[in-house]
């Protein structure tokens, strides 16, 4: 039988292969033994284990109970998630761990629609754009798309988070795709501000001076009423916890809303934005 050596040190993609096919080598199971146990074909265990394939978080976590490693510090998910997160800013994944357990989300997005309102097509754009750029690979644009919808994914849950929206104009009006995509991204937010949990404002470019906020920053508020704020620049990410510097942000996002437009006002403009879209 043909068999493929890893060298575990040649990408992170390759040591999770090299240690899953120890582990499992280890109990004496063939790739179908563990397919078996896994739900998976053993072609994908076989493509994971030799790096040429991605290892999703449901295989990782599939693995795990397979293993009965599911409650350890030292996990394949953990690993499998180090992976996905390496083209993703500082402190951004240590943000979205937090997110998905968060009783309140505050978000103010500028130039683009934020993740956790965005359409698959919409973030399939975006990720593709950063692709031609040359700033991401192929492999790291789909892992983004689908931390988008795993991230939205985990906000239904039983009760739901409440989350607080307020979007730069330019959001709206900055064309991301071919005009379908942005005709369902726009019937996308309307759909959101429809939820009982959510309120949907739009900041206004007549605002000007009197935007207390520039640059994008999301606010969380867990479930025994600590903050936590992420802010990031074009390079880096910064995770807060200090209420020193968590509070202001809050003061100057309760600032934003009160300068926002309205709900309504809001959802007329995103329909008035929509039906003009060919």
């Amino acid at each position: 039988m043909n068999r493929k050596e890893l060298d575990p040190d040649s990408s992170p993609q390759a040591a999770f292969g090299a240690r899953l096919r120890h582990a499992r080598e280890e109990r004496g199971w063939t790739q179908e033994d563990l397919a078996e146990r896994v739900g998976y074909a053993s072609s994908h265990v076989s493509a994971v284990e030799t790096a040429r394939k991605m290892p999703t978080l449901r295989f990782s976590r599939s693995v795990d109970l397979a293993f009965g490693i599911a409650d350890t510090t030292d996990t394949f998910e953990r690993q499998g998630r180090e992976i996905r997160h390496g083209s993703l800013l500082e402190g951004f994944p240590q943000f979205v761990d937090h997110e998905a357990r968060a009783a309140e989300i505050r978000l103010y997005e500028v130039g683009v629609i934020p993740g956790l309102l965005q359409t698959s097509e919409y973030a399939t754009v975006v990720a593709d754009s950063a692709v031609k750029r040359g700033a991401i690979t192929d492999e790291q644009a789909h892992e983004r798309v689908t931390l988008v919808a795993e991230r939205q994914a985990a906000l239904v849950r039983t009760p739901p988070p409440l989350i607080s929206a307020v979007l730069d104009e330019s959001c709206l009006r900055r064309p991301v795709g071919q005009p379908a995509v942005m005709k369902a991204q726009l019937a996308r937010l309307l759909e959101f501000a429809e939820l009982p949990n959510t309120v949907l404002q739009i900041a206004p470019f007549t605002m000007g001076e009197r935007r207390p906020l520039s640059l994008p920053v999301y606010i969380l508020t867990m479930s025994d009423r600590s903050l936590l704020s992420y802010a990031e620049s074009a390079q880096r990410g910064h995770l807060e916890r200090d209420d020193r510097f968590v509070l202001p942000m809050m003061a100057a996002y309760h600032q934003l809303q009160a300068e926002a437009c309205s709900q309504a006002e809001s959802v007329a403009m995103v329909n008035q934005l929509r039906k003009g879209t060919p």
